[in-house]
């Protein structure tokens, strides 16, 4: 019997990962981690814009179902404009992030491989 010490646990080769962060052919951790962030600021984008779709959706709904009753005219009316404003604020952030990089001085801020070649370790 083996001592637990001994088992080989990894398969032959090593782990490799899946999908596109998990691609082991030239890719670097830089390039993995900046591949990570413009897909999580996609999908946090896409939820944006299905949320502003369910907001108006569910707004537009409550004017037609109200009835003639101003409170509830007036909270559908809020909830679409909270949408229109969340929608606009997600769209908005990127120039906003932009405009920082700009200021800061570093041209292009969203490009986070690029960004981690601008630092420089001096010895």
């Amino acid at each position: 019997m083996k001592n637990l010490a001994q088992l080989n646990l990894a398969p032959n080769g090593g782990f490799k990962g899946f999908g596109p962060l998990g691609d082991p052919k030239g890719t670097d951790g830089i390039n993995i981690f900046s591949k990570f962030i413009s897909s999580a600021v996609g999908l946090m984008t896409i939820i944006a814009i299905i949320w502003f779709v369910f907001s108006f959706i569910t707004g537009a709904i409550g004017i037609l179902a109200s009835g003639g009753d101003k409170q509830a005219l007036e909270n559908a009316k809020k909830k679409i404009t909270t949408g229109i404003v969340g929608l606009i604020v997600v769209i908005l952030a990127i120039f906003i992030i932009r405009l920082i990089g700009f200021l800061l001085g570093l041209p292009d801020i969203l490009n986070i491989s690029t960004l981690f070649g601008l630092i420089q370790i001096k010895p």
